[in-house]
């Protein structure tokens, strides 16, 4: 294999592994947050015990994301130097504010909210993990503006091999970021509602048979589960409408995305073509022109053909077909003599297929949706389950629930971004960089592979380790019954355990 190929192979495997732990993280913080402040308005104890055990299992959770988001910085240096020379001035801003604006929240203020418990006031205490959450909110924002000038770059010009950033403002309203952003933050509060709902779920099963005489333990676990499962059913609604906002957007950045994943290998002569649930299965004519919003839905042959004809293809709604790229993609299309370190040929040269892989494209993209909708069946089965506060007997059947439920948004999300960076290929910035353009130059395949094996030994490690804490302070359930006693104003908030 090619360094360009392990290379691939490596950051996707790091990658995927590091957004297992970010939307929980995200969202699970704003939960927190919002446990402890009905606690602060209502005084109810069992939302305090809620904060305390949940907040655990976010801090667990919170610590390995950002161990593993570590690793990103390096391959960038090692494996992508021309990547990270041409992308440099562009992700140089929104990753600079990311570490003074949201590190310094989310370094500071949870801080401050883990050991605060006792020494700060019930509402400057709760404003810390309110702040916390707000600094994995606005990591977010940059991240995600970084990766959607990926799929749609705007805001730059092309001077001497590098692009370099001439609109901040339009990273920020790029039309992919301000689709996927929204549709990133809902899918996380998928996976906190479904990591909620079956962890309350599991322990008030377990309460009821080990102790039902402690009503106080199970109108905890009851308010938790339903919370969790109220917000794993909003959240995936949410999902769908700004899934579908997304894929509008990408038949029009990223046409030749839409086509591999629709797997369109024809034209359809009246224009309307059906949706694919499986290979050669179709289903709902015109389905997919009701879905992209046009009277004509471009096959993969149409859009290699246009490519051959004019190059980079973006697309043009007024005329609703494929054309030439933004202004970014036509400066770099005009210098064809420019020559990347790694690659003596020219830029227009280094692609020869111009549709991604239609196989990874096409079942990414349904796992990612069935997946995501057996997760929000799951949020409202609990809620039937548990109606007019019933409690289910214990069998293996809602103990495999249990543990399917938080796994499902898991693996929905990982596929959404296989089919999210996949769909682009073969482009690391698409329409402008070749993914073979961007490797280092002086990287062999052999350094690739064992830095990948050891990265793989390291993040299994440290899997084990999450998820060995996650189980014990699962297993050991809700903190004991909190008394809380506030002094005078100035003085310290005690707490008797």
């Amino acid at each position: 294999m090619s360094p360009d190929t392990v290379a691939r192979w490596q950051f996707g495997i790091t990658t995927v592994y590091h957004f297992l732990f970010v939307p929980l993280t995200i969202a699970l913080s704003v939960l927190t947050a919002v446990l402890q402040s009905i606690w602060v308005r209502s005084g109810n104890d069992a939302y305090l015990r809620l904060t305390k055990f949940f907040g655990k299992l976010f801090l667990i959770n919170f610590a390995m994301g950002v161990v593993t988001g570590i690793v990103q910085e390096f391959q960038f240096g090692m494996n992508w130097s021309e990547y990270s020379r041409f992308v440099g001035d562009i992700f140089g801003a929104p990753l600079a504010l990311e570490a003074l604006i949201a590190f310094f929240l989310e370094s500071t203020f949870l801080g401050m909210w883990i050991f605060g418990w006792d020494r700060l006031s019930k509402g400057v205490h709760l404003a810390t993990i309110w702040l916390g959450a707000a600094g994995t909110f606005i990591s977010s924002i940059f991240i995600i503006a970084a990766n959607a000038w990926m799929q749609n770059p705007v805001g730059a010009i092309y001077v001497n091999g590098r692009a370099q950033l001439n609109d901040f403002v339009a990273l920020l309203t790029n039309p992919v970021f301000l689709t996927q952003w929204p549709h990133t933050i809902a899918a996380s509060f998928v996976t906190a509602g479904a990591f909620m709902a079956a962890v309350a779920f599991y322990r008030l099963i377990k309460a009821n048979k080990e102790n039902p005489e402690k009503t106080s333990d199970l109108t905890a676990y009851r308010k938790g589960l339903k919370l969790g499962a109220w917000v794993l059913i909003v959240a995936g609604l949410a999902v769908v409408v700004t899934g579908d906002l997304l894929g509008k957007t990408m038949v029009e950045t990223q046409p030749t995305k839409m086509a591999a994943a629709e797997n369109i290998q024809e034209s359809f002569p009246d224009g309307k073509a059906p949706f694919q649930l499986l290979p050669g299965v179709d289903l709902f004519p015109g389905f997919l022109n009701w879905l992209y919003g046009t009277d004509h839905v471009q096959s993969i042959p149409e859009l290699e053909a246009q490519y051959a004809e004019s190059g980079f293809l973006q697309w043009d709604s007024a005329t609703n077909t494929a054309v030439p790229g933004n202004q970014l993609q036509q400066d770099v299309s005009k210098l064809g003599d420019y020559k990347f370190e790694s690659d003596l040929t020219k830029v227009t040269d280094i692609q020869d297929e111009i549709i991604p892989s239609t196989a990874v494209t096409f079942w990414s993209f349904r796992i990612m949706i069935a997946v995501g909708c057996l997760a929000i069946l799951g949020g409202i089965l609990l809620l039937i389950v548990t109606r007019k506060d019933k409690i289910p007997a214990p069998k293996p059947i809602w103990t495999a629930i249990a543990v399917a439920l938080p796994l499902l948004p898991l693996i929905a999300n990982s596929f959404g971004w296989i089919f999210t960076e996949m769909g682009r290929q073969p482009w690391i910035v698409n329409g402008v960089l070749p993914v073979a353009a961007a490797v280092s130059p002086t990287v062999s395949t052999f350094s690739v592979i064992l830095s990948m094996a050891l990265y793989t030994l390291i993040y299994a490690a440290g899997a084990v380790v999450e998820v060995g804490l996650l189980l014990k302070f699962i297993k050991i359930g809700l903190p004991d019954e909190v008394v809380v006693s506030v002094k005078s104003e100035g003085e310290e908030l005690s707490f008797a355990y």
